[in-house]
């Protein structure tokens, strides 16, 4: 028979076998999950319809639109050219760093990348014209605030939509343990059909985003709305928050406490929409949610109010 400490020596082999089996089948999983979605690339890499957006339309007047984790500027297209088209708004909306591409890519990029990439956009834009607003959507919505901040009274308005400026219990506790959960879990096992976040079946098969994220990704979303919570108050632009009542990524409970974020905003307005998920620029509502961002945008002076 074998002894205890052979005993204890065969179980600790097994079961990191087991753990290894577990590892890399559900990366597999998550991997072929992410391939299945995935359309053509263009040379650069980059996923046909995942591109920055550039669509001049007024010399003076222009709005960064930032997208969410993980996902793409597809998913603020059509707000992007109801903005351009419908108001004579020059719209930029620039392509994270590590999205739209592939998931090694976006494993190598962080918090620090994301806010810079948006930074640099924003003083672009505001090289060329004379107001410059911002739009975000969830993560792109702290990202959007951090910026704001930063531009002080150069920034005329801020929306945002959906934005994750305060992570839920779970995505802290997952933060926390990232360097050890990231051994185990690679990659987090994605929806079954991520109806949760776009309820729009169209729309939801539209999406370019990778509907997934590793533990050290969720520490860098974590970091990146901490930042913009601690940064709000530094912000002088008119605030227009936007939410979901349903949303299940940023619940109604914590989207309440947003508004009193902007102690140093001219003015803070929160507004709710029903019938839809968390991605609210292509969902149910999206047509309400254009006019709620429009009608923002439409009070910075001198604002455009058709095609340029």
């Amino acid at each position: 028979m074998l002894g205890a400490a052979a005993l204890g020596a065969a179980f600790a082999v097994a079961t990191g076998v087991a753990a290894w089996g577990w590892r890399r089948s559900r990366t597999v999983r998550v991997l072929r999950l992410v391939a299945a979605r995935a359309r053509a690339r263009r040379a650069d890499g980059v996923l046909a319809g995942a591109e920055p957006i550039a669509l001049d339309r007024s010399a003076t007047h222009a709005v960064l639109v930032v997208h969410g984790f993980g996902d793409t500027p597809q998913s603020v297209r059509a707000l992007a050219e109801h903005l351009a088209d419908g108001h004579g708004w020059t719209v930029r909306a620039p392509l994270l760093p590590g999205h739209g591409r592939t998931l090694a890519d976006f494993a190598a990029t962080d918090a620090d990348q994301w806010v810079a990439h948006v930074v640099a956009a924003y003083d672009a834009l505001t090289a060329t014209h004379a107001q410059v607003a911002i739009v975000g959507l969830s993560m792109g919505g702290a990202l959007a605030t951090l910026a704001a901040a930063r531009a002080g009274t150069g920034c005329p308005a801020l929306v945002l939509l959906a934005p994750y400026l305060t992570p839920p219990p779970a995505a802290r506790r997952l933060a926390r343990v990232a360097p050890a959960a990231q051994v185990v879990m690679p990659w987090l096992a994605p929806a079954r059909d991520g109806s949760q976040s776009i309820r729009d079946p169209a729309a939801l098969a539209a999406n370019l985003g990778y509907g997934t994220a590793s533990p050290r990704l969720v520490r860098e979303l974590v970091r990146v709305a901490d930042r913009a919570v601690a940064a709000a108050p530094a912000v002088r632009a008119p605030v227009r928050l936007v939410h979901g009542t349903s949303d299940y990524r940023v619940a109604a409970a914590l989207a309440r406490t947003h508004p009193a974020c902007f102690t140093g905003a001219a003015r803070v307005e929160l507004h709710w929409v029903d019938d839809t998920g968390h991605v609210l620029t292509v969902d149910r509502q999206r047509d309400r949610v254009f006019a709620l961002t429009a009608g923002w945008l439409a009070a910075v002076p001198g604002a455009p109010s058709a095609p340029a």
